[in-house]
């Protein structure tokens, strides 16, 4: 899983509340058990205007010009601005990746659903969650300014805007400590590789028999 430290990028609007998982990642893609390979679906029935297939090519197909995303001005955005509970419907660890797989590293919004902000740190995406007047703020500065550019400091806890702004954000601090060394489930495990093997080599002579290969 990638690190998350200190994020400097353009910020892009989903100017809507209630965006469900459904909308992040539609249910025909979710075939696929990889990571990779979703960005180009994300919010798939909003950016096209026919229906996605899953392994069919994106060139080509009819664009919805009036989607945000679609914009060239948003073009290379890494962080997301959304509005209240982000992320709710189905619990499909597919929405994170999704949107990690097309660029974005960081989701603004004032709330999320709790299955969707537990499985973004699962994935290396930050969720941070600022109240009501902040995210409004920012969704203004972000309309106003074109290549509206936010700061994202994950030790400092704070979002800092081009005016030099800083708001603060709370973030767990088991969380914040595998963001920042870039450990998902399995890599924590692994950060205490050296103590398991030392186990095992223990249980080897106290218990052989466990380690015995039962032949046919």
């Amino acid at each position: 899983m990638k690190s998350f430290t200190v994020l400097q990028g353009l910020a892009a609007p989903m100017d809507r509340a209630n965006v469900d998982t459904d909308m992040i990642i539609p249910k025909q893609f979710l075939k696929s058990i990889k990571r990779t390979g979703f960005g180009k679906n994300l919010f798939d029935e909003l950016r096209y205007l026919d229906e996605g297939k899953p392994d069919q090519s994106c060139e080509g197909r009819p664009i919805n010009a009036e989607f945000p995303l679609n914009f060239p001005r948003y073009q290379g955005a890494t962080i997301l601005l959304s509005r209240e509970n982000f992320g709710c419907g189905s619990s499909r660890e597919h929405a994170p990746w999704a949107l990690d797989d097309y660029g974005f590293r960081c989701v603004i919004a004032p709330s999320f659903a709790d299955i969707f902000y537990n499985n973004c740190f699962k994935n290396g995406l930050l969720p941070i969650t600022l109240n009501d007047e902040i995210v409004e703020q920012l969704f203004k500065e972000m309309y106003a300014t074109e290549g509206y550019q936010l700061t994202i400091d994950l030790p400092a806890q704070v979002v800092k805007t081009p005016s030099g702004e800083s708001f603060a954000f709370d973030v767990d601090n088991f969380r914040k400590h595998c963001l920042l060394n870039g450990f998902d489930d399995i890599g924590l495990t692994l950060e205490h590789a050296d103590s398991i093997r030392a186990y095992e080599a223990k249980k080897r002579i106290e218990a052989p028999w466990l380690f015995d290969v039962v032949k046919n």
